[in-house]
Parts: structure tokens; sequence; C-alpha cells
């Protein structure tokens, strides 16, 4: 009987047991083809089938009406750092950036190489431990570029900006964790590795008539509308990621959807909050009504104790929870698959820590 490991890893990140069992067993023998998923043709009917029923998961676990494409393409949301202003933005035209953390300030740079950008908003005055509110946004931007999670600093968005610019989210590390309306972004974009499979994959749920208009010469593999068009296959797509991103949201779908699911994270982000309010040694990093329930970051308060505590989460068998070297201290990444079994795993380190060293 194998060793439980807690995994609290930012991404790639845990995956439902049962899923990494089928997956595995797909690596052998997929839909008893006597063929493995890793080298069946993409354009077999079988490969044809999965893709289809992984784009409607989405649609459907976003609540997506009418008019919106699905894309699964490889480069991870860094691509789509790219790919969002070179598919929206106008030659002449502005985009809009909030700017709430790491991989918010890299989609910026990105947006910059290809025109005009403005700063809507920015947290980086107090290293992006806040998410920035009542800001105004111009209505003749092209877009509005937003993060909904900031999985380094440990913060994300209790609500989104209400704007008649179209809307777009990089939602990489908390995509279906919570309910939200997915008919009111232009562009929702996820790397697959948090909260929906493995690696290698990225999820684009694009509103389609808000495409072709920027007055540039297209480059095909950067171009959405040849994608949508290939139906995510303009060139091999990766297989065996949308796989095992499609049984993820089936996973999902059978364990009550989003709705059940978001409630489940509440409980794992209110208890693991409340010890760390509550515990002499730690303390949160973030502004509290801006706390992600998707990556949770806090310090020491004796930062020389750390190896101690390291010492205890070994032995526990916790893993991944060292921070980012841009905060420091910890981080427990808590996505839909982490049971409240591994929270409260190590709320009782942080309480035998708190005996010990206190």
């Amino acid at each position: 009987n194998m060793i439980k490991v807690h995994n609290f890893s930012a991404g790639p990140a845990i995956l439902p047991a049962e899923v990494l069992q089928q997956a595995s067993e797909a690596c052998i023998n997929f839909d008893n083809l006597n063929l493995s998923i890793l080298e069946i043709s993409h354009r077999s009917k079988n490969c044809i089938a999965m893709v289809d029923e992984a784009k409607a998961l989405v649609k459907e676990l976003l609540g997506l009406k009418e008019g919106y494409q699905i894309l699964f393409l490889g480069g991870g949301a860094s691509m789509q750092f790219a790919m969002v202003p070179y598919n929206l933005l106008r030659t002449e035209g502005t985009a809009g950036y909030v700017n709430t953390g790491a991989w918010a300030t890299k989609a910026l740079k990105e947006a910059n190489k290809i025109g005009k950008t403005l700063v809507v908003a920015s947290s980086e005055d107090k290293n992006f431990n806040y998410i920035p509110k009542g800001y105004e946004i111009p209505t003749n931007l092209d877009y509005l570029h937003i993060t909904s999670n900031n999985t380094i600093f440990g913060t994300q968005m209790k609500n989104f900006p209400k704007t008649s610019v179209p809307l777009v989210s990089d939602m990489s590390s908390d995509i279906f964790s919570r309910k939200i309306n997915g008919n009111d972004f232009s562009i929702i974009y996820a790397g697959a590795q948090k909260n929906m499979g493995p690696a290698g994959v990225t999820m684009v749920a694009i509103r389609e008539a808000d495409l072709g208009k920027t007055g540039r010469k297209m480059l095909s593999m950067l171009d959405y509308q040849v994608h949508i068009k290939a139906e995510s296959m303009y060139n091999t797509p990766p297989v065996f990621p949308i796989y095992v991103s499609m049984l993820t949201m089936r996973w999902l779908k059978k364990n009550g959807g989003i709705e059940a699911m978001e409630k489940i994270n509440q409980k794992k982000a209110d208890v693991l909050y409340a010890e760390i309010d509550r515990n002499r040694m730690f303390k949160g990093t973030t502004e509290v009504e801006d706390r992600s329930n998707m990556n949770v970051t806090f310090v020491m308060n004796k930062p020389e104790l750390e190896a101690e505590f390291d010492k205890l989460s070994k032995t526990a068998n916790l893993s991944g929870l060292k921070g980012h070297r841009d905060v420091g201290g910890y981080r427990a990444s808590i996505y839909n698959a982490l049971p409240l079994e591994s929270v409260n795993a190590l709320i009782e380190v942080m309480q035998e820590f708190e005996k010990k060293f206190a």
C-alpha cells in the first residue's frame, strides 16, 4: 500500500487518482482498440470523438452559450500572452491590462511587442499582495486583460470588472474551481496543468464574433480563426494531455460539477487560512479580502526555523510547499483534486510545529 503523499505543488499539480488510473490504462489500450492513446492518429474517429467530448465539457462547465469556440493548443498560457493581442489588438488600437502579478506582467510584456497597451490598474506597488479595485476602464479599448488568480502571490479576483469592452482572462490557476459566467468573457484561456490536466495543453474559449478585426496579416499558427476552422487540428494537437483533461472534466462533472467543487474549495481555504491566522508561528502574505482559494501563501514569523518546519512536513509526507522565490515562505496549492484530508494533514503539522517552537 503506497504511502499517501499530500501534493501541494503549484503546477504541474495533483490530478484525481481515478483519472491517473484511467489514463494509465489508455496508455496500453485506448477505447478497446488495442492501441495506445499515445500512438493513435489524431484524425481517427475515436480520437476526434474524445476531443469533441473535451470541448463539450468545457462549454458545459463554463456555461457557454452559442457563439463560443473551444481550442486545445500547445505552447502553454505563455503562448496565449502573444496570441491574445495578436488576434484582438487592432494595429491602430489599444489593449488594457490589469497587472496583478508575475504572469500578468509577462502577458503585458508580450502585448507591448504587438501594439499599444495601457495599464489600467496595478498592484505592483505592494509586491502584488492585493487586487486593485474601483479603477476606471476606458471604453475605447480593444480588450481588457485580467488574471483571475495569481499563483505566485496568492491573490484572486473575487469579482470581475464590469465593462463594455471585450474581457479576456487568464484562468490557468482557478479554471473550474468556482462558478463564473463564462459568457461575460471574450476569451478565457488556461494552461491545463493546475486544475484541468497535465502540462502540454492550453484550453482557449473564444467568442468567435470578436475575431478578425485587427487589420494585420496573420501567421497561420498564431491565428485563432485558422485553428477554429481546423477544429483544433491545424497541426497535431497534444492528444494525451487533452485526453487526461477530458477525464478530469468527466470526474468533475460526476462529482457534482463546479457548484460542489466551489463548496469544497471554500471549506479547504477557510480552514487553512483560519489556522494561519490563529497560529503564532505563521502569517498570511496577502490582503485578507483578496486571498486566493487556490494558492495559499504564508510566511514564518521566525524564518530561521524554516528548516525545522520542512523536516516535520517531510515526515508527514507533505510535498510541494515551498513558496515561490518572489514571495518566499510557503505556498499550499489546494486545487480541485487536492482532498480536504491533505489540508488537514498540513494543519496538523502547523499545530505540532507551534507546540514545539512557540
